[in-house]
């Protein structure tokens, strides 16, 4: 390798965005899997090109880290940390294709780096982590295009298109976005382009095995998305969403980020750029979106802050900035990256701010919980015993450690796990979690409580909250008619 790539830009910001990669590979084996990575877990032994929840890519890239690495925590967060890390390295080029110096390309880096959604997904395995680096990609490949006026890179967008829409549907937002800021600004003479046309096609192209699949499943994914749209909006989710474009991109990084959108609309060049970063958050805001859907279009914005900041030189400016990004990583790190003690202070203040530690926590104790209610049972019971699940993480969690306990069959209505179809008739002995005594009554009979939902360290979350196991000896009506109407989207 050219011993200049080592003194250039461009390994600065791979040595930052390593920093990262490791941080997390260091903080990502504490707690547990999430209630997520569960269903993603499962998912990646079922390949296809189409889940309830979203389309395969996530999947796909799960099944390779079981195979390279097990089960670990950390070998199954690989991906994601990886991907969280190579959004520093396109925030830094990014500041570098608008004229920034060295030191704005890592300031730029840095601030990308410690956005609250980012360093979350740095330490989770979803989809989310994903989409977030193709939205990013988008960014700084429609400004390639505009800097160097060159229509071949419709077709590198293209292909960002095309897997972004096979990570999440929320992509489509992005491209609603991208043709709207294509049409009302100076960027409209591409349409003339053969170039976009290709790209098109190409986004098309890859996006095309999923639609088949979806065209096949009845497009269970809009029945799906519509489902939780109704939900998050009923039990209030989606009423923080301005609030939460405050929060998402790191609190410390406010000024910043407006500065660069105020730049950007200035900008008769990069008007477009303005506009394809500002209007999904008017778009998903409209649709009663929740407020972390627009959250990486502010690594430009934020980029584009820096370059405000930090073009004129000024000592004051550069040291505001770097305090406001160390002060953002002490405090964001603290808050969302898995290093505090269960149940400690620093524990308790970031539960307050989300859950997805508490999510973490239990899934081997609901195992033996569950487990010592089967062993009880008769032995010319057990033949006809099966467990069913809730939920997908109560589903997932099953199906992950069962076999050290010997479990029966699980089964779950939950998203992709209702596609798996009811089990044999010949069951009707069912050990049940994440369902209500009244809901299972409406379709097992009789039932009973017959254990309790709980985890060593007394944190609440979706299991031990009023969480009870129930024995059902008997169904209401045939598999065939209850696996009907016991679908559920979550």
């Amino acid at each position: 390798m050219n011993k200049s790539f080592f003194k250039s830009d461009l390994f600065i910001l791979i040595l930052l965005a390593s920093a990262k990669f490791a941080l997390h590979l260091l903080t990502n084996h504490n707690y547990g899997f999430h209630r997520d990575e569960l269903a993603t877990l499962h998912d990646a032994r079922q390949l296809a090109w189409g889940y309830i929840a979203y389309p395969p890519l996530t999947p796909f890239l799960a099944s390779i880290e079981l195979k390279l690495f097990g089960t670990s925590l950390v070998g199954f967060r690989f991906f994601s940390a990886l991907a969280q890390s190579a959004v520093m390295v396109m925030a830094g080029l990014t500041a570098k294709e608008l004229g920034g110096s060295r030191i704005t390309q890592i300031l730029s880096a840095l601030g990308a780096g410690i956005g609250i959604l980012t360093l979350i997904q740095g330490a989770l395995f979803q989809y989310v982590a994903f989409d977030f680096l193709w939205v990013v990609l988008l960014g700084y490949l429609f400004m390639r295009l505009i800097n160097t006026d060159d229509p071949r890179w419709w077709i590198a967008i293209g292909i960002v298109i095309g897997m972004g829409m096979m990570t999440r549907y929320t992509m489509g937002v992005h491209v609603i976005a991208l043709i709207i800021a294509v049409i009302a600004t100076p960027a409209r003479k591409f349409l003339k382009s053969a170039w976009l046309w290709l790209g098109a096609l190409t986004a098309f192209l890859i996006f095309l095995p999923n639609l088949i699949w979806q065209i096949q499943n009845n497009f269970i994914s809009l029945e799906f998305q519509a489902a939780i749209r109704a939900r998050d909006i009923a039990i209030g989710r989606t009423d923080g969403f301005l609030l939460d474009q405050l929060l998402m991109p790191n609190p410390f990084m406010l000024p910043f980020w407006l500065a660069g959108l105020v730049f950007l609309l200035r900008s008769s060049k990069y008007r477009a750029i303005a506009l394809l970063s500002i209007l999904p958050v008017l778009i998903f805001f409209l649709l009663q979106g929740r407020g972390y859907y627009p959250a990486p279009i502010y690594v430009m914005l934020t980029v584009a802050g820096m370059i405000v900041n930090t073009k004129p030189k000024p000592a004051s400016s550069l040291t505001g900035a770097w305090i406001a990004v160390s002060l953002g990583f002490i405090v964001a790190g603290a808050l969302t990256l898995p290093i505090a003690p269960v149940n400690s202070a620093l524990w308790n203040i970031s539960y307050e701010v989300h859950d997805n530690f508490a999510e973490q926590l239990g899934w081997r104790e609901l195992n033996e919980q569950v487990a010592e209610i089967y062993h009880a049972l008769p032995e010319d019971e057990k033949p006809r015993a099966a467990i069913l699940a809730g939920n997908y993480g109560e589903a997932g969690a099953l199906n992950l450690y069962g076999a050290e306990h010997n479990l029966p069959q699980i089964i779950s209505p939950a998203n992709s796990f209702w596609l798996q179809g009811p089990p044999n008739e010949s069951i009707d002995l069912l050990i049940i979690v994440g369902y209500s005594e009244e809901t299972a009554e409406t379709l097992f009979n009789p039932c009973e409580v017959a254990g309790l939902v709980s985890n060593s360290y007394n944190v609440l979350n979706e299991e031990s909250n009023d969480g009870i196991i129930l024995l059902c000896r008997g169904l209401q009506k045939p598999w065939s008619e209850l696996w009907l109407v016991m679908r559920r989207f979550m």
